[in-house]
């Protein structure tokens, strides 16, 4: 069995086969998808996806930094709504995803600060883990982990593709995970030498679908059933067998975010 850690299956890309791609992962042997949230008009979504799937499709609630604006006071009291107070609020195993992205625009950096802070507290309160959203942002991100950081703290750097020093201030949270998709599949991608220095009980796998499909799907729609093929290279890496990383990948997922 396998865990897809983060897909965006209520996303518009979905909407013409959605059934259909989720019944595909489960047919593939990945039973659980964990949902993270991006902004207000996914909420409903969201949600109806894990009441129609409610085994296998879990979902998170947070605000994605991409989506922090000049009306984030706002948007950012509609998610506390949707974490704290929505009848399916209760399902929720993680706050995510939250971070920073300063790929695309500065504009809102001290924004995002103030808003993955809150979120963090919110996460804290809830004793639920994080996920993280990290662009062009480490050391951003870092700051504030290494002031808030404690014990209660725990999560997951979501589609990690930093360098072997980021990864080993990440692990020396001690409650954070390295989130692996299909970059780590890419012909230039320096993933995999970074991965050779890491134990695979820090690792967790996902697909980001329908984001960063993996080889050989690039160009294409990513899905949760294509996490089977990040997971094939990940045999390669550690030089185990299928069965051995669905096991500890699993085996991991399922600590971090209690299911």
């Amino acid at each position: 069995m396998f865990i897809d850690t983060h897909t965006h299956l209520f996303s518009d890309s979905f909407d013409l086969d959605r059934r259909e791609v989720v019944q595909r992962a489960i047919d593939a042997g990945i039973q659980k998808m964990l949902l993270p949230n991006i902004d207000v008009s996914s909420i409903e979504k969201l949600y109806d996806l894990h009441t129609a799937f409610p085994l296998n499709c879990l979902p998170m609630m947070g605000l994605h930094p991409g989506s922090v604006d000049e009306n984030w006071k706002d948007t950012l009291e509609k998610i506390r709504v949707a974490l704290f107070e929505h009848p399916l609020s209760s399902k929720c195993i993680a706050v995510g995803e939250i971070g920073m992205d300063l790929y695309w625009d500065r504009m809102f950096r001290e924004e995002q600060k103030e808003v993955f802070r809150t979120q963090i507290k919110w996460a804290k309160e809830l004793k639920l883990p994080i996920v993280i959203h990290s662009r062009d942002a480490f050391d951003e991100i870092f700051e504030i982990l290494d002031e808030v950081n404690d014990s209660s703290l725990t999560g997951v750097f979501h589609c990690f593709t930093g360098n072997l020093e980021q990864a080993n201030h990440i692990l020396n949270y001690t409650g954070f995970m390295l989130g692996i998709g299909g970059v780590v599949t890419y012909k230039k991608s320096e993933l995999p030498e970074v991965l050779q220095h890491i134990d695979l009980k820090h690792i967790i796998l996902e697909t980001d679908s329908p984001y960063l499909p993996p080889t050989p799907f690039r160009g294409k729609r990513n899905e949760s059933a294509y996490l089977l093929h990040i997971a094939e290279k990940l045999v390669e890496i550690y030089a185990l067998s299928r069965k051995e990383i669905a096991h500890i990948t699993t085996q991991n997922a399922q600590q971090l975010f209690h299911i």
